[in-house]
């Protein structure tokens, strides 16, 4: 199995597997508290800054979502690409992204699925550097 390894760990977030567990659970102690709503979104526009610049408002979009959890099958990310130009979409061909908190595996059913749209393509060069996801 082929995964990328974490770009911005040490800098954007603990490297360390407990202190970003500590990391996460003060940014939602901080975090604004989830609307009394009935209805979850299904979409989020979630900012990937430093999480100590933008950990709190992150966790106040994910409580959000907090009541469906049981109900969210598939999780699909899209950021910009900082570093490299990209036309349409790149997605990368590794198996997996690894995390202090372990590896994330990526979808190969969606990704074999979208690589027929003319926008997406495999590329790994914009993900290897990258910390919006």
């Amino acid at each position: 199995m082929s995964s990328r390894r974490p770009a911005v760990a040490g800098v954007f977030y603990p490297s360390d597997r407990h202190e970003l567990q500590l990391s996460i659970e003060a940014a939602f102690a901080e975090a604004a508290p989830s609307l009394h709503d009935s209805t979850s979104p299904k979409a989020l526009i979630v900012p990937h800054a430093g999480y100590i610049y933008s950990g709190a408002v992150a966790a106040s979009a994910f409580r959000r979502i907090a009541p469906a959890r049981k109900q969210i099958h598939r999780v699909v990310l899209l950021g910009p690409s900082h570093r490299v130009y990209v036309r349409g979409i790149a997605v990368p061909s590794v198996d997996s992204f690894d995390t202090p908190l372990g590896p994330i595996t990526i979808d190969a059913e969606l990704r074999a699925a979208i690589l027929c749209l003319p926008a997406v393509v495999i590329d790994d060069e914009p993900h290897r550097r990258e910390h919006s996801l």
